[in-house]
């Protein structure tokens, strides 16, 4: 399977693709990151953002995109314009057909260094590591696009086997309160006719 990870943010957007093999196998296709000019206006920023991720997609073919959940943090107009850029990815990747699936900072960190209180140079250290790089990807944007792509590349067949198994607990549930209501009016049916 193959994973973009996206870091999402208006000044920089890290842009990581992974390819995961067997167990826990991963190896870096390409990582980099997108910058807009903070004098741009928001759209025009969106769009360059946005043209980028288009032509990663174009390029790599991902099976799959995994982008930063935006958490709260105290300066609202960063929290927007990662929002914006986030949903930029989102939208593009929709319009492919692919899934998306957003982890919260922490949930990667854990994923990949076991710890989700872990730092940047932790993260970029296991990231580097994991994927057997020469030199640490850098800024730390495109060491988290790339620790994105290795969470999801983990954790999503369990999550998949999860859902899986609870489709089918519901699909079971249901059938056996139709068993039940079957037997119930039955049963007044026939004591009905007594």
């Amino acid at each position: 399977m193959r994973v973009l990870g996206v870091d999402p943010g208006l000044t920089r957007c890290g842009l990581g693709v992974v390819d995961g093999g067997t167990g826990r196998k991963v190896s870096c296709v390409a990582v980099d990151v997108v910058r807009t000019p903070v004098d741009a206006s928001l759209a025009n920023r969106l769009l360059g953002i946005s043209e980028s991720v288009e032509e990663w997609l174009d390029r790599y073919r991902p099976d799959a995109v995994a982008v930063e959940r935006v958490f709260s943090q105290h300066n609202v107009r960063t929290v927007m314009g990662t929002a914006q850029a986030g949903g930029v990815v989102a939208l593009a990747a929709a319009r492919r057909g692919l899934p998306v699936v957003f982890h919260t900072p922490s949930e990667v960190k854990a994923a990949v260094t076991g710890s989700g209180r872990a730092d940047k140079a932790q993260v970029t250290g296991m990231v580097t590591r994991l994927l057997g790089l020469v030199e640490a990807p850098s800024p730390a944007d495109a060491a988290d696009a790339l620790a994105l792509a290795i969470c999801h590349l983990w954790r999503e067949p369990m999550r998949q086997r999860l859902a899986e198994a609870e489709a089918r607990a519901a699909e079971l549930a249901r059938k056996h309160r139709a068993k039940l209501a079957a037997a119930a009016k039955a049963a007044k049916t026939k004591g009905a006719a007594r």
